[in-house]
């Protein structure tokens, strides 16, 4: 859950002005939190709170909610009786990371994944999306190897054979799941350790803050999270985020 909040933070400045390097200052001035990891909160006190996702998804986007979610989930924030509206975006995956972090086997991982993402993305790709994050999430955790990820993800029809010159040459924003998920998985998957993840995955450019953010929740299980990132990042979250985060890294722990 860290690792996407971190990634959100780090990506969140070259999401509409992309960087096609991995050589960059890792947290710039401009740096800030946006709607994946408000949403990630939403999922972690979810999970705290009987899993009931719309409620707590529909309370954080209402409690910020200019931080950059797309059209129609917006009118899913505004909407007093919100609906699933079939959508396959990226927003599924950006915000289940925390299902990946605490359960025991694969299968209860696949079908939480499922439901904290049909209250809105309620789409085939959408669901495929969130499962993707999650279970790779899990091996991370479990101690699978990254082949173990790869075939996982590919299971899902999620191709992972990219080539990262060709990525940093060619790929553009795309913001559903099946064209940002394999590619932030990619990028962990080439990637040395949690620093790199994200540099990587900054460099290929697209929607970088959830690529960012996706690919920091899966080095976050396997790598670990160098000390001084975690705190660069805490500091730039309100205190009522930072309470959730605490209170559910005890409740991951049970």
């Amino acid at each position: 859950m860290i690792g996407a909040i971190i990634g959100d933070i780090v990506g969140s400045i070259y999401e509409r002005n992309n960087h096609r390097s991995k050589d960059f200052q890792l947290f710039s001035y401009r740096c800030t939190f946006t709607d994946d990891t408000v949403l990630t909160v939403g999922v972690a006190e979810a999970l705290m709170n009987e899993q009931d996702f719309r409620k707590h998804l529909h309370k954080w986007g209402r409690k910020y909610p200019r931080a950059g979610y797309g059209r129609n989930f917006k009118k899913w924030i505004k909407s007093d009786n919100p609906k699933p509206y079939g959508s396959y975006g990226n927003g599924s995956a950006m915000r289940v990371s925390p299902v990946g972090m605490v359960f025991d086997t694969m299968e209860e991982t696949l079908r939480v994944a499922e439901e904290s993402a049909v209250v809105s993305h309620n789409h085939p790709d959408g669901i495929n999306g969130a499962k993707a994050v999650a279970g790779s999430i899990y091996l991370a955790r479990t101690g699978g190897s990254k082949q173990d990820i790869q075939e996982f993800v590919e299971t899902l029809g999620y191709p992972v054979d990219f080539e990262l010159d060709e990525l940093q040459r060619s790929y553009r924003f795309n913001s559903s799941c099946a064209g940002s998920v394999p590619q932030a998985i990619y990028c962990f998957l080439i990637s040395e350790d949690f620093e790199d993840t994200l540099r990587t995955s900054v460099s290929i450019g697209g929607d970088t803050d959830t690529i960012c953010a996706v690919s920091g929740a899966i080095a976050e299980g396997y790598h670990g999270i160098p000390e001084w990132i975690e705190e660069e990042a805490m500091s730039r979250l309100p205190q009522d985020m930072v309470d959730v985060i605490e209170d559910f890294r005890q409740f991951s722990k049970r």
